[in-house]
């Protein structure tokens, strides 16, 4: 091959228009280092993206995300999808007419019988709509006229990494960019001082929970400058964020204004783009010196805040206490905030396992829902809560009269949207009589992330970034907007 050719198929589209167009890193820089000058460089911005169109696409209805994920797949039939049937099948075979011959994970496959286990746990119906709601989730039940209930999730991963990777990136294998990396990378931040993206992870209290990787908020191929940036709840929220102890703020200052220059010009002579991000990373770390420890501090809330939400949100690390973090990141207008709340993956010992997770998450994502819509953000702050599969109404291993376990279950699951542009009070789509497979509606994991970024304004189909000859995007090549859940 021509030397000069692969030379130039080895530089992505941001290469080419960074070597190619003449004063985009000192524009670029001067709008790092003075804030004022943002706007006037919005268009190269735009260039160096390879000529993305104009973004928000459409006028949205939601200007910022909270996806409450619920790693380890909480089970539908003890939370949201109420199955009254199930009580006289209690300890029957599954029919082989309703699992049709589809696959079952490695757990049980070998497994003798596959008994079906009634749940343990009462429903109720609740708010002026009459929704059923389990006992497990009182708080729910309380703001369920909020809520807008999909139960006929589906996904086709049926263990929890390749699971959550893919409700995260669109994608089971590792290496592409998260849904927020996306929202940041299209959207950008409405916040000087805090990035568009941030992580948080509630604590992990069992020895069991499945880990949770860096990547799974991460940018993969797009800009590094978009992957989230993690608060910590023990410590420095924000590792290396602090300055020296012998350093203070106007030598730090100079040392950032010499190190931009010299990166400029290094930019300047080879055009990666990732050293513009590196500028523009540096000068996020300055900013959030101030901006942050502001952020984490619960002194100025007031003791309602903490009945609303409970004693738990006091204790930093908390689901309840990162709930609370997430509607003061969204009164600070940050576009994508991720929850992580471990350990739903109850194989055994469910009904105790299931009553515990539920009481520490209940009333913080409950209080977010409610909390938002008193301070009038609930419109424009669209909530996502659920995991990456359901469980099956088959129980795993022995059942009693008071036990059973559950496995993995891509076929059918329920998680719940509020907020944002979506429709309140309603439940979509409808499970069979044994909660196995999807009757109406189904919604996949491409289909809920094509509606998360309608509901910000983006067409999902045109949002894309060209990696190695090829546009990729979030939803692939699949995806549709459930339009009937939009408000």
């Amino acid at each position: 091959m021509n030397p000069l050719l692969e030379a130039a198929l080895m530089q992505n589209r941001r290469q080419f228009f960074a070597r190619t167009s003449a004063g985009i890193g000192t524009m670029a820089l001067a709008s790092l280092l003075n804030p004022a000058t943002a706007g006037a460089t919005a268009a190269q911005g735009k260039q160096a993206r390879g000529g993305l169109p104009e973004l928000p696409h459409f006028a949205p209805t939601a200007k910022r995300v909270i996806y409450l994920f619920q790693a380890g797949a909480p089970s539908q039939l003890e939370t949201f999808d109420y199955k009254p049937k199930l009580k006289a099948l209690n300890q029957t075979e599954l029919p082989a007419s309703v699992r049709m011959g589809q696959r079952l994970t490695g757990m049980t496959a070998n497994q003798g019988k596959l008994p079906i286990a009634n749940p343990q746990f009462n429903f109720a119906q609740h708010g002026q709509t009459g929704t059923w709601v389990s006992e497990l989730m009182p708080h729910h039940g309380r703001v369920v006229d909020d809520l807008c209930i999909i139960k006929s999730m589906h996904t086709e991963a049926i263990n929890h990494d390749p699971a959550i990777t893919f409700f995260q990136t669109g994608n089971q294998q590792p290496g592409r960019p998260s849904i927020g990396a996306w929202s940041s990378y299209g959207l950008g931040s409405e916040n000087h001082d805090l990035p568009a993206f941030v992580v948080l992870l509630s604590k992990n209290n069992y020895a069991q929970a499945q880990p949770l990787y860096d990547r799974l908020w991460g940018s993969g191929f797009l800009p590094s400058n978009h992957q989230g940036v993690k608060l910590r709840s023990q410590g420095s929220p924000v590792l290396y964020l602090n300055d020296p102890a012998a350093s203070d703020v106007a030598t730090r200052r100079r040392m950032l204004d010499a190190l931009a220059e010299l990166n400029a010009k290094r930019h300047g002579e080879i055009g990666d783009p990732e050293i513009m991000t590196r500028i523009a990373q540096y000068e996020m770390a300055y900013r959030m010196q101030t901006s942050v420890p502001e952020l984490t501090d619960f002194s100025d809330e007031p003791e309602s805040t903490f009945k609303l939400y409970g004693e738990d949100a006091r204790t930093p690390g908390t689901h309840a206490a990162n709930c609370l973090l997430a509607r003061r990141l969204a009164e600070r207008d940050v576009r994508f905030i991720q929850l992580f709340h471990r350990d739903w993956d109850h194989h055994s010992n469910l009904p105790a396992e299931h009553r515990k997770l539920c009481k520490e998450d209940d009333q913080g994502s409950a209080a977010l829902v409610a909390d938002l819509k008193q301070r009038g953000l609930l419109d424009d702050t669209l909530i996502v809560w659920g995991g990456e599969f359901g469980r099956t109404v088959y129980s795993q291993g022995t059942l009693t009269a008071t036990n059973y376990g559950r496995d993995h279950h891509p076929r059918c699951f329920s998680i719940w949207m509020a907020g944002g542009g979506v429709k309140r009070g309603i439940s979509y789509g409808r499970t069979d009589d044994f909660c196995y497979n999807i009757e109406e509606n189904p919604v996949h994991v491409h289909d809920l992330h094509a509606t998360i970024m309608h509901c910000m304004g983006i067409n999902h189909e045109k949002l894309t970034y060209r990696f190695q000859g090829r546009d990729f995007r979030l939803t692939d090549v699949f995806g549709k907007v459930v339009k009937e859940i939009l408000a």
